[in-house]
C-alpha cells in the first residue's frame, strides 16, 4: 500500500521453545492479508516464528542447537561459544550473569508485590500503611497504584 511505502519494514521474531505450529519447519513466516480481497496487506510488518526444537544442518538448526547448548565447546558458532565461556567461566562474566539474574529476581519480586498491593487496594479493607508494610512498596508507590486503580 502506498501509505506505508515510506516506513521501514519491521520484523517481529519469536523464538519458541517448542514447534509452535507442529509442522517441523525451522521458520514460519507470517504475513498479513486483507481477508476480504485475499491480497497482501503490504504494510511492511513481518512476523517470524523460529522453531526452537529444530536441529537441521542449516544455520537456523545450528543456531537453535547453540541456544540450547550448555557447553561452549559443543557450540557451532564461535561468537556464541566465546560469550558463553565468558559468562560461565570468566569471574567477571560470572559476576555479570549473577547481577542480571538478581536484577530479574528483584523485578519479578517487585511485580509480585505490586500485584499484591493492587489486590489489597481492590479489596478496600486495608489502610495504605498496611499495604506498605505487607508489600514492601513505598507509600508513594502505593499511592500511585491507588490513583491508577481509582482512575
Amino acid at each position: 500500500m502506498e501509505i506505508f511505502s515510506k516506513l521501514p519494514d519491521t520484523y517481529t521474531i519469536f523464538i519458541t521453545e517448542k514447534d509452535f505450529f507442529g509442522k517441523g519447519e525451522p521458520v514460519y513466516f507470517i504475513e498479513r492479508i486483507n481477508i476480504t480481497t485475499g491480497e497482501p496487506f503490504a504494510d511492511g510488518e513481518h512476523i517470524l516464528y523460529v522453531n526452537g526444537e529444530y536441529r537441521g544442518a542449516s544455520d537456523i538448526g545450528k543456531l537453535m542447537h547453540d541456544f540450547n547448548c550448555t557447553d561452549a565447546d559443543d557450540m557451532n558458532f564461535e561468537l556464541m561459544a566465546e560469550r558463553t565461556r565468558y559468562l560461565k567461566e570468566n569471574p567477571k562474566g560470572v559476576n555479570e550473569m549473577c547481577k542480571v539474574i538478581e536484577d530479574m529476581r528483584t523485578q519479578e519480586r517487585k511485580e509480585t508485590m505490586t500485584e499484591i498491593a493492587l489486590r489489597m487496594l481492590r479489596a478496600g479493607r486495608y489502610a495504605l500503611e498496611e499495604i506498605v508494610n505487607i508489600s514492601g512498596l513505598s507509600l508513594d508507590e502505593v499511592k500511585n497504584l491507588q490513583i491508577g486503580h481509582n482512575a
